[in-house]
Formats: structure tokens, sequence, C-alpha cells
């Protein structure tokens, strides 16, 4: 066997520290499903006199509104991470510390959710205030995580499949940069104006990356297509 058909040894230690992505999409998935369900762990019971169950349910609206919230921001997540994960052909070490930065991030967003759902039952402005801020820090954190997940695949096109367009990753900076800018905003105007500014951009966010989950170029191609323009190709 020549030395080409073996390969360089560089080349074979850089297979040798390369893997399938399917672990981590396994356990990113697990994690996802157990952020989730920590999420319903502050639904409680009120605690009200007899007769008055109704009552107090319609008092927990700011708690189910922060759960269906994180709920349907943590759907979001998962629809992107699966987004870009069916582009990924391998892992390095670099992409699976990434990887796990962003699960770490993730992980924090039942905490702001149950902060901010007991301070609206207490009803202090100030708290309130706080409260939203920790949020903006979270979701801004989380946002800083899927930049550096997106910039360290732009700089490693060699990680994805050969079909995917190597500037796709590239492009997808953009949208976590926007995450990063609005949610610290949010932040501020919740703080120095009122909380319910930022829980409007707490509820828009999600619906943009939703919206955006396959890739900013793609949903852009849809609305030509509507338009009745040609679309392009590329993945």
């Amino acid at each position: 066997m020549t030395s080409e058909s073996r390969g360089s040894p560089r080349r074979r230690r850089n297979s040798a520290e390369r893997a399938s992505p399917g672990r981590a999409v396994a356990f990113s998935d697990a994690i996802i499903a157990i952020v989730i369900t920590l999420l319903v762990l502050d639904l409680r019971p009120p605690e009200t006199e007899p007769g008055g169950l109704l009552r107090g349910l319609l008092e927990e609206w700011p708690t189910y509104l922060a759960y269906a919230a994180s709920y349907v921001y943590l759907a979001v997540i998962w629809m992107n991470h699966k987004a870009a994960f069916l582009r990924i052909k391998e892992m390095d070490v670099g992409l699976q510390w990434a990887n796990l930065g962003l699960l770490a991030a993730l992980a924090l967003i039942p905490w702001p959710t149950a902060v901010i759902a007991e301070t609206a039952r207490t009803g202090n402005l100030d708290d309130e205030r706080v409260a939203v801020a920790l949020y903006a820090i979270v979701g801004a954190l989380l946002c800083t995580a899927w930049l550096v997940f997106f910039a360290y695949l732009a700089r490693h096109p060699d990680l994805t499949h050969d079909e995917v367009d190597e500037l796709y990753f590239a492009r997808e900076r953009p949208r976590a940069l926007i995450g990063v800018v609005l949610y610290l905003a949010a932040g501020a105007a919740g703080m120095l104006v009122h909380p319910l500014v930022a829980s409007v951009v707490f509820l828009i966010l999600p619906v943009f990356y939703g919206l955006t989950s396959h890739g900013q170029h793609r949903w852009r191609r849809a609305l030509r297509i509507d338009d009745g323009a040609t679309p392009r190709a590329g993945r």
C-alpha cells in the first residue's frame, strides 16, 4: 500500500479526531427535552381558599404566559439546531465544544422564566424590571453561543456535507447577531421604560427565528417564489 493510499499522518490524525454528529444530536435532543420539562415545574396549583380555585388559576396567567413563551422559544431552538445538523457531516473537537456551549446557554432558560413568573405574581415593578433584564441577558448569551457555533462552521466548511453552500453558515451569523442586539436593547428598554416593552420583543424574536429556522437565504428565496421570481439553487 502506497503512502498516497494511506494518506498523510496529519490527515489520518484529523480523521481520527472527527466523529459522526449522531451522538451529539441525540445528546442535544435529550438536553432540550429536559429543559422543556423543567419549565413545567413552575406550574404549581395556586394556594386558595375553598371555592376560589378558578380565580386563583386565572391570577396565575403570568406563569402560563412565561411558560408558553419559553416553550415556543425552545421549540424554535430545536428547529434551528436540527436545520444546522442536517448540514453537518462530521464534528471535530472545536465544533463539539461550540455545541456544548450552546446547550449550556439554553439550559439557563428555565431560570429567568421562573423569575419573571414569580415577580409577575408579586406585581412589584422594580422586580419586574430586573426580571426582564435577566431574561434579556440569558437571551443575548444564547444568541452569542449561536454566533460562535455558526462562526466555527463558517470557518470549517469541510465539516459540512459536500452539497452545502460554503457560505451557508456565514450567512447565518447575522441572525444570531440580530438576537444579541435586540435582546440587550429589550432588556435596556424594560429597565428604563417598562417591562412590557421587553416582553413584546421576547415574544417577537422566537417568531423571527422560527420563520428563518432553515436559513435566512431560504426564507428570502421562498418569498421570491411567492412573488413569481425564479429560485436559486443551493442549501
